[in-house]
Parts: C-alpha cells; structure tokens; sequence
C-alpha cells in the first residue's frame, strides 16, 4: 500500500486504495463515502483498564454521531466547517493557494524532482488554481491533522449526481510512502 503524505507539513493525506486519479495534469481526484460515527469511537488497545486511564468517563450512553467523510477519519483530516467560521473567504484561500504554489515549487526543486515534472507543474497550476476558486463555494475544506496553515488542504465536493462526494488534492504536493 502507498500512503501519500504533504510535502509541506508531513501529514498523511490519502493512500492509493482511493483509487486516484489524476485531473487536468497536476490534481488528484478520489470518490469518498460518508458514514455515521460516533464521537466516542475511540480505538483502545487490547488489555488495557480504560478507568485507570481515565477513559471511562462516559456514563454508557451512545454518544453523539456525527457524518464524517472517510478520508476525513482514516488520515485525521480536520474539516474548516463553514458554520462554525473556520473555512477561508475565498480571497484568503486565493492567496493560501498563491503562497501554497511557491513553496511545492520550492520542494519539487530542493528535492530534485525531474525538469518535466516541474514544467507539468507550472503549466498545470495556474488553470487548475481558477478551476478551484470558481468553484470554491462548494468545497468543503479539511487540513492535515497537524494544522499546518501553510500545508496542502484538502478540498470536498460532491459529483454531477449530488450523492458521490470526492476529494482533490494537489498532486504535486504529496510524496509516496510504500508501507
């Protein structure tokens, strides 16, 4: 399996069991699911005495179940909900993605990716970078579990039938880990 993590900040962001593909030469795309989770679902490992270490404060209720994404929860993706004031304006994120371009610019040369590979990238950003934006009001926005503002953000949308949701991300800034 290959883990693809941000060259920028080291998070994990998605694994090639997403079935990535690659749009307008330098974005990936992948199909999502949704899912109901609780907010309490916290693996424990096996052998362990939750009330030793202070993990059995809850009364036995349910909890609480929230709609997550899958690649939200599988790589700890922190979603910037709308609602609660955390998701960028879109002159923000304009100038997130401006700096955001430089610096994976700066990577793809400090560490020696191919002359073709950053032509791609150059000729690619730009269209790809008005593709987003004219669409931006109907992304979701999640970051890396690190919260690393100048990091790669993942962004949510759903496909032309309105039940598919699909994730993009900049393919350029993710570097392969075989695990």
């Amino acid at each position: 399996m290959i883990i693809f993590e941000d060259i920028i900040s080291g998070d994990e962001m998605v694994a090639d069991t997403f079935n990535l593909k690659v749009v307008d030469g330098v974005l990936f795309e992948c199909d999502c699911r949704k899912y109901m989770k609780s907010t309490n679902e916290d693996f424990q490992l096996e052998g362990a005495n939750p009330s030793a270490e202070g993990g059995d404060d809850d009364e036995g209720g349910e909890g609480e179940k929230v709609m997550v994404h899958d690649i939200e929860d599988q790589f700890r993706l922190v979603w910037l909900k709308t609602e609660e004031g955390l998701k960028p304006s879109k002159d923000a994120f304009k100038s997130h993605l401006k700096s955001y371009m430089k610096k994976v610019l700066g990577k793809l040369t400090e560490t020696g990716a191919s002359e073709e590979t950053i032509n791609e990238f150059k000729k690619g950003a730009p269209g790809a970078v008005k593709k987003i934006l004219a669409n931006y009001d109907n992304y979701d926005v999640l970051m890396g579990q690190s919260m690393d503002g100048d990091a790669m953000h993942v962004l949510i949308d759903f496909r032309d039938d309105g039940v598919t949701p699909y994730a993009t991300l900049w393919k350029h800034g993710l570097r392969e880990v075989k695990v």
